[in-house]
């Protein structure tokens, strides 16, 4: 099934979210500011677009600033991180097929719904 992980306050989910649209394709809106994804879910999705936990994470955000940067943190602490506050992790995140990407530029999402 086709989701994406959406902020609607964020201009390139919302782009995501129109490219998902004019696709025509079935998909599940994800509203993970209030959805949060758990730590299951967070590594499932780090699989599924083949990176570390720390690219997820929105790293010019300022609580990631003020609570974060620059500690030594394991991978676990970074998961944990962003599911205390959501709002660090990268958007948007559209999952098709146990294949995701981070859907900046939006290009990316084209080229998931084709391949």
């Amino acid at each position: 099934m086709l989701k994406i992980y959406h902020n609607p306050r964020c201009r390139k989910s919302r782009e995501g979210l129109a490219l998902l649209e004019a696709s025509g394709k079935a998909f599940d809106i994800v509203y993970y500011l209030n959805e949060v994804p758990d730590k299951k879910e967070l590594k499932q999705l780090i699989t599924q677009l083949g990176i570390e936990p720390i690219e997820l994470v929105r790293t010019q955000e300022a609580i990631w600033k003020s609570e974060f940067k620059g500690k030594d943190l394991t991978k676990d602490m970074i998961l944990e991180a962003m599911c205390a506050h959501p709002k660090l992790i990268e958007r948007p995140i559209v999952v098709l097929n146990g294949k995701a990407v981070i859907g900046r530029p939006p290009e990316k999402i084209s080229q998931l719904l084709i391949d």
